[in-house]
This record gives C-alpha cells, structure tokens and sequence, in this order.
C-alpha cells in the first residue's frame, strides 16, 4: 500500500496496544514510524532498474527477518519496564504492514529466505481512500480526544473492507469466467485486480496463447462490455527468455507480462499495473543496431504512461455501471 496508509495503519496499531501504557500520542509516533520502516528498502540500488523493482518488497518485508527484528526495537524503546508489550507492539505492526501489502497486486517476499515467491491477492488498488480514510480519523479522534474506542472502530471498518474486498473480488472472478467463456476466450490463467481507488470497477486481464484480453466488470453492471484481444508477444518472447532482465520479469509478474517492438526498442511490460494503452512498468531491454541486430542492455531503461483526464472521467462512469469501453 501507499506510505500514507502504511503510517496510519502503524499508528493505529500502536496505539492499539501500547496507547494505555506509554500514552496514544508516543504510542502514535512509534506505530507511524514502524509502520513505513519497511517500505524504506526502497532508497536500496540493487544495480538497475529491473532488480529494483523485482526485489522492492524483498527482505525488509519477510515474516522470518522481522519477527528477528521486533525483540531488538522493543528492547530499544521500552528497556526492561515495556519490553515485551514494545515487542508484541512492533511485531504487529510490522505483520500488518506486509498484510495489506500482499493484499495489493505488486508481489512481497514475505517467506525469504525460505522461498522468494512474490505473493499478491491483489484485491486493493494500492491507494484506496476508502481504506485509509477510517484509519485517519480513528486516530485523529483518539489523539484529540484521548479515546481508544474511536481508534478501534476506525480498524475495525478498514479491516472489514479489506474482507469486502475479498468477497468482490471474487464475485468478479465468477463474473469474468462467464463472459470469457461467452466470447470463446480461451484463457491459461486469469487476474482480477481493482481499478484504480475504488472496488467496485475491476479489471480482468487473460492471457491466451496468442496474447491476452483485457475487460472491465463492474459491480453495478447491467450490461458487460466485451474483452479485447491484445498481441502479448510471445514470439518475442521465446526469443528472449534466457536474457536475465526478461526471465526476472516474466518470473515476477507470474507471466502476466508483454514484449513489443516500440521503434529501435524491445520493451518488455508489466500488464498487472495500468491498463491498455498505459502500464506503470515498462522496461527496455534491448536496443536495435544500424546492422539490424538486437543489441541487449545491460542496464534496462525504465519508463511510465500515465493516464489522461478522459481515463480518469471514463473510471468513474464505468464504475457506475455504464457500458463504456476505455479510451485506450
């Protein structure tokens, strides 16, 4: 999740558990620092841009290094006195703060070092108001009015939509069998993921043998639009597997992944975050010489799309149900 919610989610745990024995505003501060601590692996250079991304949510996320960690921070803050209750305090929040990481499509290595499979339920945009909202306002009412019970229920209400989320997802999941099998898409293996800040518009992305079909169902929809088809590359692929770069991304987006030409460019696309015709991550990975061979890089280039004001106005609309293809 975005660094906002991983603060007010650790403020809200801290306060939680240490607000009545080191008072909600240090309880606060410590829950908020704690809560982004992990997320700082990200300032790491791990030689280019493909390891940095593949290996963001890496050991500073594992459950194993962690539970490690709690007991040396508790020590730190509480000493002898609140040793423990920091400890169980810390670990909390650091248990939360991977929870609702894997709760979003990116991938967290939370088993390292015993296995470095990235796990992603992807069932929360990684910004997602209705999330973070209840939790901010917990604790805004806990710190000016002393009250705990204001902190809990704003847990309380963020946790039961995270349970909301699950229940949506799925529906969505059944939803999207139905209307692939209608339109005779043959799919290897399907991902539902929310659309950006909301649950109720989800995108389904198939992959297919000769490419993958991108939908949108909304849970207001009376009436499905259709999926699309989209050349995925594979022939490109095939070409390219064994080049690192290439075999990392297809190993880390759990091959939801494309290659294209893109001018004197190979670019290889993570196709779990965005949509057609903007993907968050995109990487070159080799570049087209005067003799016509491909020449591989040894530091890919990165790059974004972003999406423009009509993608922005046609998400509300279909999220209201509104058949509306997407601009892309």
């Amino acid at each position: 999740m975005d660094s906002v919610s991983q603060m007010a989610l650790g403020a809200v745990v801290g306060v939680a558990v240490m607000g009545r024995h080191a008072g909600i505003g240090k309880a606060a501060l410590a829950g908020a620092l704690f809560g982004t601590l992990p997320d700082l692996d990200v300032v790491i250079d791990y030689g280019d841009p493909v390891s940095n991304m593949t290996k963001h949510r890496g050991a500073s996320h594992a459950l194993f290094y962690l539970t490690l960690c709690a007991p040396v921070l508790g020590w730190l803050l509480g000493r002898r006195a609140q040793w423990r209750r920091w400890t169980l305090t810390i670990w909390l929040i650091f248990m939360t703060h991977v929870g609702i990481d894997v709760m979003t499509v990116y991938g967290t290595q939370l088993g390292q070092p015993f296995t470095y499979y990235p796990f992603g339920v992807g069932s929360v945009f990684i910004i997602d108001p209705l999330y973070t909202l209840p939790l901010l306002a917990g604790l805004w009412f806990a710190l000016r009015r002393q009250s705990l019970k204001a902190n809990r229920l704003g847990l309380w209400l963020s946790t039961l939509y995270l349970g909301w989320s699950l229940v949506a997802q799925w529906q969505v999941e059944i939803r999207a069998e139905q209307l692939l099998a209608r339109q005779g898409i043959a799919a290897e293996r399907v991902l539902v993921t929310p659309a950006p800040l909301n649950t109720l518009l989800w995108r389904v992305l198939a992959m297919t043998p000769d490419g993958y079909a991108e939908g949108h169902i909304s849970l207001l929809d009376r009436e499905p639009t259709p999926f699309v088809m989209h050349d995925g590359g594979q022939q490109l692929y095939r070409e390219w597997q064994e080049q690192p770069h290439v075999a990392r991304m297809a190993w880390f987006t759990k091959g939801f992944f494309s290659m294209s030409e893109r001018g004197s460019e190979l670019v290889i696309t993570d196709l779990r975050m965005g949509q057609e015709p903007g993907y968050v991550f995109n990487f070159v990975v080799a570049e087209r010489q005067a003799d016509g061979a491909w020449q591989p890089l040894a530091m890919p280039r990165q790059f974004s799309e972003r999406p423009g004001a009509a993608a922005v106005d046609w998400l509300w609309r279909r999220a209201l149900g509104q058949p509306l293809m997407p601009p892309g």
